[in-house]
């Protein structure tokens, strides 16, 4: 299941990858030929919100980079005792990937949900095995199940 569950957040992650780089390049091709049928001051601040556009799509890819850079140093083939990155873990009946903060999937009837070893929630588990209890913002939960 373990191998599921990374091989969609990898392949959903390298689709948002895709989709910010197209973006990107739009982007820069519109500036491109904006910059060649223009002048004045419209030209500039129709350049100057391209530019601004294209530095907040800049730092949202380099925010998805860094969670594909997460997910390839995950081995989904280690069966892990102890929660750690790539654990997948039921807590609560919930289940759990820990890696790095993405949407929630479904898989095999099964919703899935990444998150962080940083989060709240993941940093509570890391470390631990099934068994461990523990509370959090007013409720308790115990770990099920450790993959």
């Amino acid at each position: 299941m373990k191998q599921q569950v990374l091989h969609y957040y990898k392949q959903l992650v390298q689709d948002r990858i895709d989709v910010f780089q197209d973006m990107i390049s739009g982007l820069t091709i519109d500036a491109q030929n904006d910059a060649k049928g223009s002048a004045g001051d419209k030209h500039e601040t129709a350049l100057s919100m391209m530019h601004l556009e294209q530095e907040k799509l800049n730092y949202k890819l380099k925010e998805i980079l860094e969670q594909k850079k997460i997910l390839n140093a995950i081995d989904d083939t280690i069966t892990h005792k102890v929660i750690a990155l790539g654990s997948l873990v039921t807590v609560n009946g919930m289940t759990l990937f820990i890696s790095t903060a993405l949407p929630k999937i479904s898989l095999n009837d099964k919703t899935i949900f990444a998150v962080s070893p940083q989060s709240p929630l993941g940093s509570q588990l890391m470390g631990n095995k099934v068994g461990y209890a523990f509370e959090l913002q007013g409720k308790n939960y115990t770990i099920d199940f450790v993959e």
